[in-house]
């Protein structure tokens, strides 16, 4: 996966959108209309808004789909100090902070301020999310009781497990959809196959899949 993405210039600073992370949540399209217009071509015009808003309209996205390089000397983006996952009703894990994500034997997949993984267990895109929630899949976005853990300033990592959940090292707040208090957990194993009665937490029902339903 192309983490670099496509780049659009502007006034001392570059855009750059990678399609393959990008699920049309449309912060972009809401908060600066004159310059995020899917409508158009070239559909991101960074020259019609001023950098510092750019920047704060970009931290929006919250896939990580859309970066900010900025070359006039301002503040780039700083990545949260907690790391924290807001679980979506009917859709994917949100995660903000220094966020590291790779499979079992070591491959990088991202490393990002900002990321939307798969919690469905369709997305062709996995572990990221690619919209394929919308076919169907259903849930609340509760978060079942965990022991609690300290909060921690720091990064987080997520392995991929093949055929299996995301295992997390790392201190990490699970918001639920409600906006409830957040479960601070560590080491915390997340399902992504879209089974678990017991979301956001893997509960073993991966093992019912095919492998190959779950690389």
């Amino acid at each position: 996966m192309d983490e670099q993405g496509k780049r659009y210039p502007g006034e001392g600073v570059v855009v750059r959108y990678n399609a393959q992370r990008c699920i049309h949540f449309a912060a972009c399209v809401r908060g600066l209309p004159q310059v995020f217009d899917p409508q158009r071509r070239p559909w991101i015009m960074a020259s019609n808004a001023e950098a510092d808003a750019l920047a704060e309209v970009v931290r929006q996205c919250p896939t990580g789909a859309l970066h900010i390089e900025r070359l006039d000397g301002g503040q780039g983006e700083l990545p949260a100090a907690h790391a924290t996952a807001h679980v979506t009703a009917d859709g994917p894990l949100h995660m903000r902070g220094t966020i590291s994500v790779r499979h079992e034997d070591g491959t990088a997949l991202a490393s990002d301020t900002r990321v939307a993984l798969c919690r469905c267990g369709m997305s062709a895109s996995k572990p990221f999310c690619d919209g394929s929630h919308r076919q169907g899949f259903r849930d609340p976005g509760g978060v079942a009781t965990r022991p609690q853990a300290a909060p921690a300033e720091g990064p987080l990592e997520v392995t991929v497990c093949a055929h299996g959940p995301y295992r997390t090292a790392g201190t990490l707040a699970i918001h639920s959809a409600d906006g409830g208090e957040p479960q601070i957990c560590r080491n915390a194993a997340l399902c992504r196959c879209g089974l678990s009665a017991s979301k956001p937490f893997c509960d073993g029902s991966h093992t019912a899949l095919d492998p190959e339903e779950l690389p």
